[in-house]
């Protein structure tokens, strides 16, 4: 299995947009046509990077994120409409169950760990980290799977649904 190419070491002229869209399900489209080619996906995810520029304060927002397709001479944005990747599946590496794999859409497999956070945004929308700064969207089945597992912590106030991979804690929620 080949790495992934060194696109933090590149620093290529930008050169516009091309019309490459990745839906919130996952899929990619070019110029409103499906990609038909799983292989030439994984390609491309292959060179893509997200970058996280400041916008001025008046417009309301404090970052935006861009996408882009670099190659060592040339960079290109697309659009994502939520996160690059979606997380289809986990397994249990071991009987005792203490550490996880989980896969992509695109079939990127990595453990759930330290290296690998959970975030949410405002919508309460649960995402994993896949690799450099790119995130995956954890897909609802998947979600639900790990709330049957997770266990109930109780506090005075809360209850947190937590579940443990790889020595860390992740938390699905709290209510």
């Amino acid at each position: 299995r080949k790495g992934l190419p060194p696109v933090e070491t590149w620093n290529p002229p930008y050169c516009g947009e091309i019309d490459i869209q990745i839906k919130a399900n996952g899929d990619w489209f070019h110029e409103g046509s499906a990609f038909k080619r799983l292989p030439l996906v994984k390609m491309f995810a292959s060179v893509l990077i997200k970058e996280v520029k400041a916008v001025d304060a008046k417009e309301g927002n404090s970052e935006i994120e861009e996408y882009f397709l670099v190659t060592p001479v040339e960079k290109v944005k697309i659009q994502v409409d939520d996160a690059p990747f979606v997380l289809t599946q986990w397994c249990w590496l071991d009987e005792k169950e203490t550490t996880m794999q989980v896969s992509t859409n695109l079939g990127d497999q990595f453990l759930l760990n330290e290296e690998h956070p959970f975030t949410t945004n405002d919508n309460g929308d649960l995402y994993v980290t896949v690799r450099r700064n790119l995130l995956a969207k954890v897909h609802r089945n998947v979600y639900y799977q790990w709330v049957d597992i997770a266990e109930e912590l109780q506090t005075k106030n809360k209850t947190t649904l937590v579940f443990t991979s790889a020595k860390c804690e992740f938390v699905l929620g709290r209510y």
